[in-house]
This record gives structure tokens, sequence and C-alpha cells, in this order.
């Protein structure tokens, strides 16, 4: 079939089961061929072409409102609602989204990044379906992994207990990210295990009713029966003691299993749950196969062999940081790594191989992973939790009142921190400043490169007057050497990297490359500016910015962050402080909007984060040579 003249899914309404199976192989073929180039989320999608048909086939969207949490097995959906044609600029600047996008498409209801959030926004639907009488589906498709999220339990619970209409899919693939852990794992486990409960009762119930005179009597008296058969079969029944009616285990790969129980479930009243049993990567042995998470979310590859294609480049940041952190603990026992289900993603799989025992991995739980890690600090232990600044701001409030407020010793290593690109808005690391330094007793830094990486990292766990945050990007480092000898830097501290005389940029991490660049480009016009690595955003070196004060030298703030509460403003603020209203101070950061994908020079360009805007801003403020002359 060309999938790129499909513009609607009602069309799979008239397909039989044969046909379904030619569609699932194109798609899984399309989907191969394409990613192949591009890269994006292979595992998951792969994983869910069978399902994804049927949900489409079976309900009508979208008057029928399906959810996808996460979003990134969602490329199945976009290929079936008329957007096959944009992959290949799938993840691309100005490109097809790799996640729902509500103006994308009428059948993208709900857009996600972070996991967990399709329960509650689906009882919200249902909630406002049941307020207009309407009568339309809810469905969202949960995975297994996104369950552990402390959200999708409390969405659980509030479903079960109010008994509306409304059907969670449960993707079960046994593994999301990184392998999946925890109780609730467990009791999946013993789940696929159990059999078909729900055609055991079934056929218990009508055994039962065809008792002459007095079967039907004896059925509907049987209740009690059934629950002990429940029992009997599935141990710990936990979705239906939350009040769900749970089917399943259902095979993922099986059009005629899907339809059967996704049609049963369409007429059930009361919460529904269908569990689902699917193979993440099917149809593709190096992604069938792959148990660490290559295949989750990927660059381009070769189709053959499955070989990642890699850019040569210098080691990555994340990978800095956990070889320093195995460094730094084989020296002290005291350090236990903490990780939310991305071992890989953060470069802690490089801890928990050297020191599996000090390494936690505590699942698709932020909060939880925060408020642990305080745990830890107050029995004397240095816990270093590794998150991305998006997935950070999850656990906020835990970071306000279970960390900062006790002044506790913990670690947080900010991976992320500023653009990431193809991930795009949901991803974009571009809030924690924001969102942190205005938290008593917080300290914030991040280095100019990978060698200053792994001393603030050895820094922070040196520190022992309350909690700090170490931020380091995305990608590559600058393939400098690296010193053999970790050091501490100065709480507070920041360095003049070049001089000059007319102007002062500040800027800290990953702008330091373009504050350089334009220095020397603003030389040959007869302007000197001095480039100022300020490297801790919180405290702020403030006997550097008295000295640049009473100098009265304009000041640039550069910053790959919101320019809203980030560290141009903080600036501002000490300014203010010190009443100095002369200081003529000007900022560049990223726009009070979101940021969608995109390369990463792409989203600069478009934003102003580059040396032509730098040097723009510093001509602005300070007159060339031929104007002073």
């Amino acid at each position: 079939m060309d999938l790129e003249k499909i513009n609607s899914p009602s069309f799979l309404k008239e397909l039989n089961q044969e046909q379904l199976t030619n569609l699932a192989v194109d798609i899984r073929k399309f989907l191969i061929e394409k990613l192949s180039v591009t890269g994006g989320h292979l595992g998951p999608n792969l994983g869910v072409v069978e399902l994804t048909i049927m949900l489409h086939k079976l309900f009508n969207s979208p008057k029928d409102k399906l959810i996808w949490d996460v979003g990134h097995q969602a490329y199945v959906h976009k290929i079936l609602t008329g957007r096959a044609s944009g992959f290949d600029q799938l993840r691309q600047y100005k490109g097809l989204c790799g996640f729902p996008k509500r103006n994308e498409s009428e059948h993208d209801i709900w857009e996600t990044g972070h996991s967990s959030t399709s329960l509650s926004a689906a009882m919200g639907m249902a909630v406002a379906r049941d307020l207009k009488k309407t009568d339309e589906s809810i469905v969202a498709i949960i995975g297994d992994g996104a369950l552990t999220g402390g959200m999708a339990l409390e969405a659980l619970n509030h479903i079960g207990h109010e008994q509306r209409d409304l059907i969670v899919v449960l993707n079960d693939n046994e593994m999301s990210i990184a392998p999946n852990v925890g109780a609730l794992h467990n009791v999946l486990g013993r789940l696929r295990t159990a059999g078909k409960y729900q055609k055991a009762k079934e056929e218990l119930e009508s055994i039962l009713r065809k008792i002459p005179a007095f079967g039907g009597k004896i059925a509907d008296a049987a209740e009690r029966v059934k629950d002990s058969l429940k029992y009997l079969l599935v141990s710990g029944m936990f979705f239906e003691d939350l009040g769900f009616t749970y089917l399943g285990p259902v095979d993922g790969h099986s059009f005629e299993e899907l339809q059967a129980s996704l049609s049963y479930a369409k007429k059930t009243k009361g919460p529904v749950l269908v569990h689902v049993i699917t193979k993440k990567g099917k149809g593709y042995e190096p992604a069938e196969n792959d148990e660490v998470g290559t295949w989750h979310g990927l660059g381009p590859y070769k189709i053959e062999s499955g070989e990642v294609v890699k850019k040569p480049g210098p080691k990555g940041y994340s990978a800095v940081f956990g070889e320093t952190l195995v460094k730094i603990a084989k020296e002290d026992p005291r350090i236990v790594a903490i990780t939310a289900a991305m071992p890989g993603g953060t470069g802690l799989d490089i801890f928990q191989e050297a020191c599996p025992d000090r390494m936690v991995d505590v699942g698709i739980a932020e909060q939880h992973a925060t408020t642990l890690a305080g745990g830890l600090a107050t029995q004397g232990m240095k816990p270093v939790f590794a998150v991305y600044s998006t997935f950070l701001q999850r656990a906020y409030d835990q970071v306000v009142h279970d960390i900062c407020r006790q002044n506790l010793n913990v670690v947080f290593g900010i991976d992320r921190a500023g653009l990431v690109g193809a991930d795009g808005e949901t991803h974009q690391g571009v809030f924690d400043l924001s969102y942190l330094r205005h938290i008593p007793n917080m300290v914030i830094a991040m280095g100019k490169d990978e060698n200053e990486l792994q001393h603030l990292l050895y820094t922070a766990l040196q520190y022992n007057d309350g909690p700090i945050a170490v931020r380091y990007p995305r990608g590559n480092g600058l393939g400098i050497p690296m010193d053999d000898t970790l050091k501490e830097i100065p709480i507070g501290t920041w360095e003049v990297l070049e001089d000059g005389s007319d102007i002062a940029i500040l800027t800290f991490g990953t702008m330091i490359s373009l504050a350089l660049e334009a220095r020397e480009q603003l030389m040959e016009q007869g302007i000197s500016a001095r480039v100022i690595n300020a490297r801790f955003i919180k405290p702020l070196d403030s006997k550097m910015l008295r000295q640049l004060v009473s100098e009265n030298i304009p000041l640039l703030t550069v910053e790959e962050h919101a320019l809203e509460g980030g560290f141009g403003s903080a600036v501002l603020e000490f300014l203010e402080e010190e009443n100095s209203p002369s200081t003529i101070i000007e900022r560049i950061g990223i726009p009070d909007r979101f940021i969608e994908h995109g390369s990463i020079p792409e989203l600069y360009e478009e934003i102003g984060l580059t040396v032509t805007e730098i040097k723009k801003r510093v001509q602005q403020m300070v007159p060339s040579k031929e104007q002073r002359a």
C-alpha cells in the first residue's frame, strides 16, 4: 500500500485481517527505511503497529479520543492519520514533530513528551464528555514504564473511584528506555504468565447458565466464585482491586485477539484496562534484540547491519560526567548515584557497571528520586541524581521542600541543559536556571568544557553546605585535554578568559565559544571585549561584578536559557541591589516562547544565539574606533 496516499484512518474499517496484516508489514518497512535516514523512536513504534491499526479500525478518531502517553510511539498513528509524506522531515527543522502535536492534526488531541500524563488527561476528557452529555470513547494508551510514574498511579486511583467510562490500553513490552524496575513491574510479570483470566471467567459463567432451571440464579450468585477464580489465576489482581475491569493479557500482535478485547472493552461500562503484550522493535531483528535501549530512540543507522551511524567526535558530556563520578566514587564510598529510568542517557550506565551496589534506578519517578536523595543525604551519604533538565521540572516541589529547605547535601547532575535539537519543545532544557536559582541554599554551576565539568563535579562532591546543581549540555565535548588530577573550584568564582576594556561579555557553558569568536571579530573593528566565564550562576561572583561596576564598563550577558528569570536577570538583580543604575547592560538569550525541534545550529540562528547577534549588540552598545576618533 502507498502509505503516503492515506489521508484518514476510516479506510481501515473495510479491511479484512489479511489486508491488515499486509498493511502492518508495509508500515514496518516504511518506518525502518525512513528512520534509518532521520533517526527517531524506532523500537517503540515497531512494537505498536497492530495495536495502533486496530485502535483506529474500531474507534472513530478524532471524535473518539486516542491519547498517547509519552508520544514516542505515535508514528504509526501519524501514518494512519495522513502524515506519511512528512516522514522525510521527521524531527527536522520545520518538519514533522516526533511527538503528537495539536496544531499538526485534529487526531492529535493531547501533546506529550514527558511520560505518565495520559491517564489524567483522559480522565479530564471523560469528565468533560459526561458534563456535555456526549458519547465518544476515551482511550489512553500507556506503557508499562510510564505506569511507574506517580502521576499515572494517582490517576488510576481516581479513575477507579469515579467509575466513568474510560479505556486504558496498557502497552506492556517489558521495557522502556531501560529495563523496568519496581514492584508494579513484578505485578505485570505475574499477569503476563497468568493466562486468559477473562476468558476463563466468561467460560465459567456460560457453564453455570446452562444448568437447567437453576442456572441463571446460580450464575447471578457466582460473583464470589469468579473472584476466587480471579485470585487463583492471577495473583494480586491489582487493577480490578482499583476498580477496573481487567482484560488480558492480550497478544498485541494478533489482530484477532486485539479486535475481540478492544470490542469487549468498548461495550463495557466503567473503566476498563486492556493489558496488551507487545514486542518492542518487532519486525527488525537488531531492535528486537535490544536489551539496553539503544533502539528506543537513535540517530541514523544502516538497515542491513543495524549499525548505528555515529559521527566521529570527542567524548560526550554525559560520558565525562559518568566516568568522573566513577573516579571520585572509588575514593569515596558515600557516593550513591540515582537515575529515573535513564542510566544510559545520563552516563550513569558507566557508574552502574563499576559500582552496582551504589546505583539506584527508581523508574520513571523523578519526585521520588529527589526525596530519596534527600533521605540518603540525612544519613551522611553523598547522593548524585543525574537527570535531564526537562525532567527535573517534574520534581520541583521536592527540590524546594525536601532538599533546599532542609539544606541537604544533594548533587543534581543536570544533563541536556540548553537546547536539545530534534526532540523539540518538550525536551529543551532551558528553564532550570529560572526554577532553581531563586530557591534558598541552591548553588548552580556550568562548565565551559568537559574538563571544567569534571572539576565542577568534584567541587560539588566536596561541598558540604547544601544542594548544588552541575549543568552540562547534550552532545560531545570540545575535545580538549583532560586534567588527570581533579581540583576544587571556589564556589561563586568566575574567570576572565580574554581581557578587554570596552565591554564585558558575561557568559558560560556552550555560549563561551561564540563569545570568544565574536571578540576576535570585534577586535578587527577596534572594539576590545572582555570575555568572562561566569561558571557559577548562583552565587554570582559579586567581587568581579563590583569591579566591573567600578570600571563603568557595559555588560552583555549571553545564555542558552530562557531570558525570563535566567542568568541575565540575576545580573540585573545584582545591579539593582548594588544601586548601579548607570551600568549599561543588555541580555541575549532564549525568547519567551517554546522552541520547537530542529538542529541546534538552526535553532541558534532562529533565536539569535549567534556570533553575528553578539557582534551586533556590542556594536550598538559600544562606539567603534572610527566613531570615537
